[in-house]
């Protein structure tokens, strides 16, 4: 286009020449003899619109291309966006009880060598209209950092339409017999696998692990939800839709009319809701103006933001009514089709719930609200033998919890070098804080990467001033769940058998097409005949591109348009959101329509909330009761473990990664306990001494062997992990004095 321009002007310059009617020679005309100012303007004019049209022309042909990736993607047996190669393990999609999930054994990157003796990593990838690959998108992921710390990993995919009537319990049934085939392939690891589950497939995973929890390790959920009531006013907009629609009906109707089937995108569409700036505007826009840099990074990420897939009616309506609108997770309200009750209580594993306050979609409130759900007291929950670990991110969005080279590098890398650690933790809450790793660190050689970990007991009540827990808020929501209930029956009634007559392949197949979400890649493809025009003009553009300068002033008043753009998009968000909270508060705040619905009979939760129940009772009488027989039992190995997690009992400060570090250096040199042994034992010690404190210290004597010598060397050794973070101050240098007393107590009767 430049070229262009300068041609014209050139003839614009012989044509002034001369004169027309004199034929005597005109005053020379030309942008060099103009006012230097006008020149420059004039010269920085033409050279913008030249790079505008270039860019535009370029963008125009990116769209194509991601048009064209977007059906080539889609047209893969198994598509994913897993940067790594694998190979398939097994296929859910050929069991008797068959789901389209596939497990994937990841093949190390050149350089990274797998210690088999380590448990292996299982990532699980959501299924919320988006296609798999997200945990291992890049080298710093989930997958990368697993394996660099020496890990094997599998991976857990699925393909893009699920098998005929499948529903979330054959999923689950799929998904435990592939994790019994990843501990059958490890028979020499320490350690049941660790379980990723990103998203909506944490509370898959935790499903599975509330009834299968032998075949579990520790599990990390990232960025999912368990508990979708749960927010904050004013924000995560997202929570009110199904209110604000009636309930499931819609989703109901939008399965019918695809023939069984529902589009993905529709899910894929909820999210860009959220944000229309970037949506509308900021995604393409730094595209467009970054055109000779952003292409690859762009295509790479809609490679998996593009590849929608299906779900079952079944599965759909069973996500909506009992998890999004129902919530019924969080208060073991939902029952299998055998009749056995999902109870979050009963996972035998750490659980690590890493969340972000940016994140719009799962924030820290339904992230760990089930936990306040279940537990009313701190010592229900050690009671029950859970280990509880969050951690909190300041900022970061859904997506870079999974995609973020930075927390993958910090939070993931710390999460996955530290897991051994992670499944020793005495029953308890607690979070994980990391600082920078500094110069004068203590012990430098015991930390793992450049941040230090440490995890730091924590209470219910620091749970609660997160969620922020309201009846209020349960009577709005538990009013949506009656109304939905209600509007679900009336469609099925008098609405469904006339929409089923009229569904077919060929309607759910233009309703794909012409979805908002996917419409785009149609549009901008070579399915379209005008693309193709695109692409020849792409191919001259990048013949002759000549970038602008970057001090042009044309440049820089793009810039202000573009973010006077976003403000006014921001602020329409703002205003819609605000709109539709104050809808639903007034609708579902209403106590006539609470009653109408038989809420407000009483001021009682319209939830179920578990108790602890009689068997349960029972058997921790049983537990309590041996516990206390075997206060004096054991020997120096038992001895040792009681005095150190005395010294760290949950209201102390904490256990700090060199501490653990310290600990396997020692037990790798001086014990043959296998790590479910040392767990097992550190478990039974915790709840000797939470049973009875003075009575389980003055044991420690009488368990200790009668050679001094014996007795100091391990308590050498117990200083040693103690200090390994540095000398112990306050109450864990009184209670490490007072166990130095024990250990040189007298010797057995």
């Amino acid at each position: 286009m430049e070229v262009h321009a300068t041609t014209e002007l050139k003839q614009l310059n012989s044509r002034h020449e001369t004169n027309s009617i004199t034929n005597k020679p005109s005053p020379s005309f030309s942008i060099q003899q103009m006012a230097p100012g006008f020149s420059q303007l004039v010269q920085e004019t033409l050279d913008y619109w030249g790079d505008f049209w270039q860019r535009t022309i370029l963008f125009w042909d990116v769209l194509r291309q991601r048009g064209n990736q977007y059906y080539q993607h889609k047209a893969m047996p198994v598509p994913n966006v897993l940067h790594f190669d694998y190979e398939v393990v097994l296929d859910g999609r050929t069991f008797e009880r068959s789901a389209n999930y596939i497990l994937e054994r990841i093949k190390p990157p050149e350089g990274v060598i797998l210690d088999l003796k380590k448990r292996p990593f299982v990532i699980v990838d959501p299924r919320a209209g988006h296609g798999p690959g997200i945990g291992g998108f890049k080298a710093d992921s989930e997958v990368g950092e697993a394996m660099r710390a020496g890990h094997p990993c599998y991976f857990i995919g699925f393909t893009p339409d699920p098998m005929p009537e499948q529903t979330i319990e054959d999923i689950m049934r799929v998904q435990a017999v592939f994790l019994e085939k990843v501990i059958e392939l490890h028979p020499m690891a320490e350690g049941k696998p660790c379980v990723i589950g990103n998203c909506q497939a944490g509370w898959a995973v935790m499903m599975l692990a509330a009834t299968r929890p032998e075949l579990f390790g520790p599990i990390i959920l990232a960025g999912a939800p368990l508990s979708y009531w749960a927010g904050v006013e004013g924000k995560n907009p997202l929570r009110y839709m199904g209110g604000l629609l009636g309930g499931s009906w819609l989703t109901a109707m939008i399965s019918d009319l695809g023939n069984g089937k529902f589009d993905g995108a529709y899910l894929v569409g909820n999210f860009e809701n959220l944000n229309p700036a970037n949506t509308l505007w900021t995604k393409n826009y730094n595209v467009w103006a970054n055109v000779d840099t952003e292409a690859k990074r762009f295509l790479e990420f809609e490679t998996w933001w593009g590849g929608h897939v299906n779900l079952n009616a079944g599965e759909i309506q069973w996500i909506v009514d009992q998890l999004f609108i129902g919530n019924r997770l969080a208060t073991a309200e939902i029952t299998t089709s055998d009749g056995m009750r999902i109870d979050l209580r009963n996972v035998r594993s750490p659980i690590v719930c890493f969340c972000s306050k940016g994140d719009n979609i799962t924030p820290p409130q339904q992230a760990l609200g089930w936990i306040i759900d279940l537990y009313e007291k701190d010592d229900d929950l050690r009671a029950g033998g859970q280990t509880i670990i969050y951690a909190i991110h300041e900022n970061i969005g859904h997506l870079g919890i999974f995609v973020s080279g930075s927390v993958a590098k910090k939070e993931h890398e710390e999460f996955e070098s530290n897991i051994d650690l992670i499944d020793v933790l005495p029953p308890g809450l607690y979070e994980a804080v990391m600082i920078p790793k500094t110069a004068d660190a203590v012990n430098p050689d015991l930390i793992h990467g450049e941040w230090v970990t440490r995890f730091e007991p924590r209470t219910l009540q620091d749970i609660r001033s997160i969620v922020q827990p309201s009846m209020e808020n349960e009577f709005r929501f538990g009013t949506v769940r009656r109304v939905s209930e209600i509007n679900l029956g009336l469609y099925r009634t008098l609405l469904q058998p006339f929409v089923k007559a009229f569904a077919n392949d060929q309607i759910a197949k233009w309703l794909q097409k012409l979805n908002p979400t996917t419409l785009p890649f149609e549009l901008f493809s070579d399915r379209n005949p005008l693309m193709k025009q695109i692409a020849l003009l792409a191919e001259q553009v990048r013949g002759q591109r000549r970038p602008v300068s970057p001090d042009n002033p044309l440049l820089k008043a793009q810039t202000i348009i573009s973010d006077g753009i976003i403000a006014a998009l921001d602020n329409w968000r703002d205003l819609r959101d605000q709109s539709l909270e104050q809808i639903f508060l007034g609708i579902y705040s209403a106590p006539l329509l609470q009653a109408l619905v038989g809420l407000r009979a009483s001021n009682k939760s319209p939830r179920w909330k578990p108790g602890i129940e009689l068997d349960r009772i029972e058997l921790m009488k049983t537990r309590m009761a041996e516990l206390k027989a075997r206060i004096a039992k054991g020997g120096l190995h038992e001895a040792a473990i009681r005095s150190l997690i005395y010294v760290n009992m949950p209201e102390s400060s904490g256990v700090d990664e060199r501490n653990f570090e310290a600990l396997r250096r020692i037990r790798a040199k001086y014990s043959d306990l296998t790590l479910e042994e040392f767990k097992r034992s550190i478990r039974e010690q915790f709840f000797t001494l939470h049973l009875d404190r003075d009575a389980a210290l003055a044991a420690i004597p009488v368990m200790l062997p009668t050679d001094t010598d014996i007795r100091m060397k391990t308590f050498e050794r117990i200083t040693e992990i103690i200090s390994a973070a540095g000398k112990p101050v306050g109450e864990r240098a009184k209670r490490l004095a007072q166990i130095k007393k024990l250990f040189g107590a007298a010797d057995k009767d």
